[in-house]
């Protein structure tokens, strides 16, 4: 099957329901996935998926959801706030302190549920939401096992590499404190475009399917033209590579020389504080980040990740 995600949402009605918790006071939207085998009597390992910035719940972070939920386990995927269904405010600001903070709220709420066995909670993110996921399970002990697949790792370096060199990051960062100036004393939002193919400035310009094709990521739930301006500082700034020596929870790493950055991926590896880590790196033909997005909904590396990720979770929760 190409296009794995559109099937998947065509299953998952009868296992899944629509929850709602809050996260430092505004109300945070959340799809809640059961196995097919669920008893109400029982408690359940549950793990938290996330997805790539500036996605929604009905993008990667559900499809992995269902089908590691399949897998026995209870999962959450939400939108994080100022995306999808959540609150927040300026919409569309991808603010990786409050996704951090999200992701801890998450915890909180899954240990308030009776069906959730809550010494049993791990983590499982895709892309850039791995950035995320280590910096929170590094600051919070609650997390008890971490699997990423094809993670977006990056420092000040790093950024250079995408975003025009140190002119180009330091003139996103310049409109970017502009945009929030503008924000805070107007109350007015500058936006972009989220992609394009046309557009340089976009928050991604090039050809990435994924984000362009209505049968995979391009959903209505989800925003291919506004991107806050004001991200930019946040986003450019962020460093997750000092947060693996504070990582102690059993850590697995999915990753290929096909997907993004990949040296990032095994320095931080390399880093991690905890000793029970493993490193997958997957054998490929593809160039970098060619494999990055099949990742995100192609049935051979999906499969493949929620094998490895399942199996992860049973030995290590």
């Amino acid at each position: 099957m190409h296009f794995l995600y559109q099937s998947i949402l065509k299953q998952k009605q009868a296992n899944v329901k629509t929850v709602n918790f809050k996260s430092e006071g505004l109300n945070v939207i959340g799809n809640l996935y059961y196995p097919a085998n669920y008893q109400k009597s029982e408690s359940y390992p549950a793990i938290i998926v996330a997805g790539s910035w500036t996605t929604v719940k009905e993008q990667m972070a559900g499809l992995y959801a269902e089908r590691i939920a399949n897998e026995g386990f209870i999962t959450l995927a939400f939108d994080f706030r100022n995306f999808g269904e959540s609150e927040g405010e300026p919409r569309f600001w991808e603010n990786p302190a409050m996704k951090i903070e999200d992701i801890k709220s998450a915890v909180s709420y899954l240990q308030s549920l009776p069906e959730v066995n809550k010494e049993k909670i791990g983590s499982f993110a895709v892309c850039a939401g791995s950035m995320y996921t280590l910096m929170a399970a590094a600051e919070d002990t609650r997390i008890k096992a971490i699997v990423t697949a094809a993670s977006w790792l990056q420092d000040k370096e790093a950024v250079k590499l995408f975003y025009g060199g140190e002119e180009g990051v330091s003139t996103k960062i310049a409109a970017a404190q502009k945009a929030k100036e503008l924000f805070a004393k107007e109350g007015m939002v500058e936006y972009i475009e989220t992609i394009s193919t046309t557009n340089p400035d976009a928050a991604m310009y090039g050809p990435y399917d994924y984000y362009l094709n209505p049968e995979r990521g391009a959903v209505k739930e989800w925003s291919n033209d506004k991107f806050a301006v004001m991200s930019w500082e946040d986003w450019l700034t962020l460093n997750p590579m000092p947060y693996a020596s504070k990582l102690k929870a059993p850590t697995l790493m999915i990753h290929s020389d096909g997907c993004v950055l990949p040296q990032y991926t095994k320095n931080f590896f390399s880093k991690i504080a905890s000793k029970d880590k493993k490193l997958d790196w997957l054998e490929t033909d593809l160039d970098s980040p060619l494999q990055q997005f099949n990742f995100y909904d192609q049935e051979k590396e999906v499969s493949m990740t929620v094998a490895k990720a399942s199996q992860w979770f049973r030995e290590k929760l």
